[in-house]
C-alpha cells in the first residue's frame, strides 16, 4: 500500500515537473517566481509598516473582482443608475455585500494607501537608490484620486452629483483652458447622462488597467533596486560567499507568512466594518447620497469622500478661487518632489534629528485635522483653523531643503538591528 502511493506521488511529482518545464519553455514562469519571490532577498527586520504594500495589492484584487460583479446589474444612465443601485442592494442575491464590500474597500484603499506613503516618510523610502519607485508610487495614487473621483459620481445620489458639479467646476478656474478642460471631462455644458457614461468608461476600463500595469512597474523597480528596511541600510552592501545579502532572507516563504499575518488581520478588522458599518456614520457612505440625483435640491452640506478633505480644507482656506486650486493642486503633487527636497544623508527616521522627527509629527497632525476640517460646515473658525494647518502641510515641504540639510544625525550602524 504505502509502494503504490509513494508510486502516486512519484509520478505526480514528474507530471508537475513535465509541465512546470513546458510552461518554461515558453514563459518564464519559474524565472520570475526565483527573481520576485523565491530568490529575491528583503531585510530581516521589516516590521509591521511593511505590510501596507502588499495590502494595498490585495486590496486592488479585491476592488477589481467585487467592481465586476457590481457592473453586471449597474447601468449607467442617469434615469437607471440611482435605481440599478438599489436594485443591487434589495434584489440581487449578496449584492448588499458587494456593493458594501467595494464602498468599504475604496476607503480601506485610501487608509492602505496613505499609511504606506507614511512608512515612506519615516524610513525614507524614497531616498537614492529608490527615487523612480516613489515617482511611480505617486502616479499610482494619483490615478487611484482618479478613480475614486470617477466612481464616485457612478450611484448617481444626490451628494455624488453636486460633489461631482463642484470638483469639475474647480477646472473651470484655470485661465483660458479652464472651461474646455470641464467641459470635456463633463461631456456636456453640465453633468448629465453623458457625464455618468464617461465616468463610468474611466472608472471600469481606462483607470484600472493603467492601475495594474503601474503596479507590476512599481513591484519591479522596487525588486531591481532592492526594498528599503527600518535602519534605511543597503543590505546588497554585505554579500556572503554565495552572493547573498548577509542581512536578508528570501522573501518566500519568509516575509509572505508574515505578511499573510498582517492579511488575515486586516480583513478581520474589514469584516467587521462591512458587517456592522459599512457606513461609518456617513463617512464612507454619505447620507444624502442615499437620495436620487436632483439637479434643483442642493444638500445642506457638500464635501467630497474623507480621504479627499485634507485637500478640499486648502481649496475652502483660500478666497481667491484661482489660488485656492493652485494651492490644492500643489498641496497633492508637493510629495512628488520629495527625492530632492530632503537633503539628509540619513534615511530612517530611527537616526534622524529631533527637528525631522517634530516635522513629520506636525505634518500628519496637520493633515489630520485638515481631513477632519473639510467633512465640516464651513465656519470661521474652521477657516481660521484651515489656513494654519494648511501652513504647516506646506510648511514641512518648502522647509525641508533647509531644516533637513544640516541635521544632526545620530551615528548609522553597518549593519541591520532588530
Amino acid at each position: 500500500m504505502a509502494t503504490r502511493q509513494s508510486e502516486v506521488v512519484e509520478r505526480v511529482g514528474r507530471n508537475f515537473n513535465a509541465l512546470t518545464d513546458w510552461i518554461d519553455a515558453r514563459f518564464p514562469m519559474t524565472k520570475l517566481i526565483k527573481e520576485h519571490a523565491t530568490e529575491y532577498y528583503a531585510s530581516k527586520n521589516f516590521n509591521v509598516w511593511y505590510g501596507f504594500g502588499v495590502l494595498a495589492t490585495v486590496v486592488l484584487v479585491m476592488q477589481i473582482v467585487t467592481g465586476i460583479f457590481l457592473t453586471m446589474n449597474y447601468k449607467p444612465a442617469s434615469a437607471d443608475a440611482f435605481a440599478s443601485v438599489e436594485y443591487i442592494m434589495r434584489d440581487v442575491e449578496w449584492g448588499w455585500l458587494i456593493r458594501y464590500l467595494h464602498s468599504t474597500g475604496a476607503s480601506a484603499f485610501f487608509i492602505v494607501v496613505y499609511l504606506h506613503m507614511f512608512r515612506g516618510l519615516l524610513y525614507g523610502s524614497y531616498k537614492k537608490p529608490r527615487e523612480l519607485v516613489w515617482l511611480i508610487g505617486m502616479v499610482i495614487y494619483l490615478c487611484l484620486m482618479g478613480e475614486a473621483f470617477f466612481g464616485y459620481l457612478l450611484p448617481w445620489g444626490n451628494m455624488s452629483y453636486w460633489g461631482a458639479q463642484v470638483i469639475v467646476s474647480l477646472f473651470g478656474a484655470v485661465p483660458v483652458i479652464g472651461e474646455g478642460i470641464a467641459e470635456w471631462l463633463r461631456g456636456d455644458f453640465y453633468i448629465s447622462d453623458i457625464t455618468l457614461n464617461r465616468f463610468f468608461a474611466f472608472h471600469v476600463i481606462a483607470v484600472p488597467l493603467m492601475l495594474v500595469l503601474l503596479v507590476a512597474v512599481h513591484i519591479m523597480a522596487l525588486h531591481e533596486v532592492g526594498s528599503n528596511n527600518p535602519d534605511g541600510i543597503e543590505i546588497k552592501e554585505h554579500k556572503d560567499a554565495n552572493g547573498k545579502p548577509i542581512d536578508g532572507v528570501a522573501f518566500h516563504p519568509y516575509h509572505t507568512s508574515k505578511d499573510l499575518v498582517i492579511i488575515l488581520v486586516f480583513f478581520i478588522i474589514f469584516a467587521a466594518v462591512v458587517f456592522f458599518a459599512p457606513e461609518m456614520g456617513g463617512y464612507f457612505l454619505e447620507h444624502a447620497n442615499f437620495e436620487p440625483a436632483n439637479s434643483l435640491v442642493t444638500p445642506e452640506h457638500i464635501a467630497p469622500v474623507w480621504y479627499f478633505t485634507p485637500f478640499y480644507s486648502i481649496l475652502k482656506a483660500v478666497p481667491d478661487k484661482l489660488l485656492g486650486v493652485v494651492l490644492m493642486g500643489s498641496s497633492v503633487m508637493l510629495p512628488v518632489f520629495l527625492p530632492w527636497l530632503d537633503r539628509c544623508r540619513v534615511k530612517s527616521i530611527r537616526y534622524r534629528s529631533g527637528v525631522y522627527k517634530f516635522a513629520l509629527f506636525a505634518f500628519a497632525v496637520s493633515f489630520i485635522v485638515l481631513g477632519y476640517i473639510g467633512l465640516q460646515p464651513p465656519t470661521p473658525e474652521y477657516t481660521l483653523m484651515a489656513r494654519l494647518f494648511a501652513s504647516v502641510y506646506f510648511a514641512f515641504f518648502l522647509l525641508m531643503p533647509f531644516y533637513t540639510a544640516n541635521e544632526k544625525t545620530k551615528p548609522v550602524p553597518t549593519r541591520v538591528t532588530k
